[in-house]
């Protein structure tokens, strides 16, 4: 909320999604915001892929969406309940598709023109300073993704 209200002049005029702990998005939500952005951020708990539907996700088309920032792999007690209750209906040929790599390679075939995401686990201190990092680069100053990661890579 501190970053949507930092930037409201600048773009977040015209964001749109879920914003807070409330409530996880539906699927058709999930859907929606998909393919209706330009630029998509996911900050949240455990693996991207584990809160879509794969079969639907891989029969999307996004090419509208220049970018999209995975800000996930955080773990607490509660998301790895989830995950590992959940994971217990999937094969291991769909949970391996779940790790970075091979969502980032999905995403790429759905029309995703450009993913920033993290390689492995980390906290949510962390993904706060990368998100702040991101945004105050990409929205403030004006850098270019790849600049922006040369610096989030320091």
């Amino acid at each position: 909320k501190e970053i949507l209200e930092k930037h409201h002049d600048l773009f977040t005029l015209q964001w749109e999604g879920v914003v807070g702990n409330i409530r996880i998005p539906s699927q058709p939500e999930w859907e929606q915001l998909l393919t209706n952005c330009s630029a998509f951020l996911f900050y949240g708990m455990e693996r991207f892929m584990s809160h879509i539907l794969l079969n639907r996700l891989v029969a999307m088309n996004i090419p509208k969406c220049h970018l999209m920032i995975l800000l996930d792999l955080v773990r607490s007690k509660q998301s790895y309940q989830r995950i590992t209750n959940s994971g217990i209906h999937k094969s291991c040929l769909h949970i391996a598709v779940e790790r970075p790599t091979e969502t980032a390679v999905l995403l790429s075939l759905t029309g995703v023109r450009s993913i920033i995401a993290n390689q492995w686990y980390t906290t949510l201190q962390e993904n706060a300073e990368r998100l702040e990092i991101l945004s105050e680069n990409l929205l403030s100053i004006g850098r270019t993704t790849g600049q922006t990661v040369h610096i989030l890579q320091k």
